[in-house]
């Protein structure tokens, strides 16, 4: 640890990766590892099998194909520095490295939350209005819908490691964390870091309160047309094909509220309970993502079967 007197700058951090269960790193490796498999290949089959299938080029299956492409990025740009801490013990990691893993993994979830939002709009309009589907959702609006989302993930986190920069960092450089967390990064600040905390918790409020309001009025207008459908049947086969969406903004949320309630009221929980239900919201919805994509869209299950089973009648129901 660098004497306090002297003022030099540190120039890398120290992971510890689970705080309590360093015994047990070498065993937690190995789930990290399988997700990131089953991620890695679930994804990609989902990205092929839009690519290869000219039935699939529609907008609900480009956004899907960006939220595998996105699954990819995010979870690539965590899990080989846990198994390297986990398995190879490198818990060293340089500090512009450091801010560089942060941008990442906080821009492919902000990326993920706008994706959500986008996904939402494309059922609003394929059920609301559908005669007018094609002509709304063309490919350069699909095309600049995914830019924005990448733009203003961009934006969001820019200033992050900027705000970061300007602070001095020369007595602790000790991470109680897997990867590199923004807030735990800050703590580690010989300074005030009341500007750093508001942007953090700022963005945080910003990205997901707009994003699930506008998820849940494409949803609330979504529900309102689907009842005034007279026939059952209709009915079930629109929410039908929002079944895969819901699911996936549960997946995607439900890990983040769990995260955010252990750090803001959890007071009295262990450390190790933070760092695991934050490793697991960013390591389990790219993993589940493809399977609830394979398992409730029809066209997805079929064509997947296609691929791997060429000779296997694929069923018209």
């Amino acid at each position: 640890m660098t004497d306090n007197s002297t003022y030099h700058y540190i120039s890398s951090f120290f992971l510890i990766g689970i705080p309590g269960l360093q015994e047990f790193h070498c065993w937690i490796g190995i789930p990290v590892f399988l997700l990131y498999i089953l991620t890695l290949l679930g994804n990609s089959v989902i990205i092929v099998t839009i690519r290869l299938e000219p039935s699939l080029h529609q907008p609900m299956y480009f956004f899907l194909c960006m939220l595998a492409m996105n699954d990819i990025a995010l979870t690539s740009s965590i899990a080989p520095k846990m198994l390297g801490i986990f398995w190879l013990e490198a818990h060293r990691f340089d500090f512009n490295n450091c801010l560089t893993q942060m941008i990442f993994i906080h821009a492919f979830c902000i990326i993920e939350s706008a994706l959500l939002v986008t996904m939402a709009f494309d059922r609003y309009v394929a059920i609301c209005i559908p005669l007018r589907y094609k002509t709304i959702l063309t490919k350069p609006l699909v095309i600049i819908m995914g830019l924005g989302s990448v733009t203003r993930a961009t934006l969001m986190v820019l200033p992050g490691p900027f705000l970061i920069k300007r602070l001095p960092y020369f007595t602790k450089d000790v991470i109680n964390h897997a990867y590199c967390e923004h807030m735990a990064v800050v703590k580690l600040a010989n300074a005030n870091t009341h500007i750093n905390r508001v942007y953090g918790i700022s963005i945080a409020l910003l990205v997901t309160v707009l994003d699930l309001v506008l998820i849940a009025t494409s949803y609330v207008k979504i529900l309102q047309a689907v009842f005034r459908l007279s026939s059952q049947n209709a009915r079930s086969k629109a929410l039908g094909t929002c079944a895969a969406h819901v699911s996936t903004i549960l997946v995607f949320y439900t890990p983040a509220l769990f995260s955010f309630l252990t750090h803001r009221i959890g007071k009295r929980v262990p450390p190790s309970v933070h760092v695991i239900f934050a490793s697991l919201y960013l390591l389990i919805p790219p993993t589940v993502n493809p399977v609830v994509y394979g398992v409730k869209t029809k066209q997805i299950r079929d064509r997947v079967m296609g691929l791997f089973f060429p000779n296997k009648k694929i069923s018209e129901n």
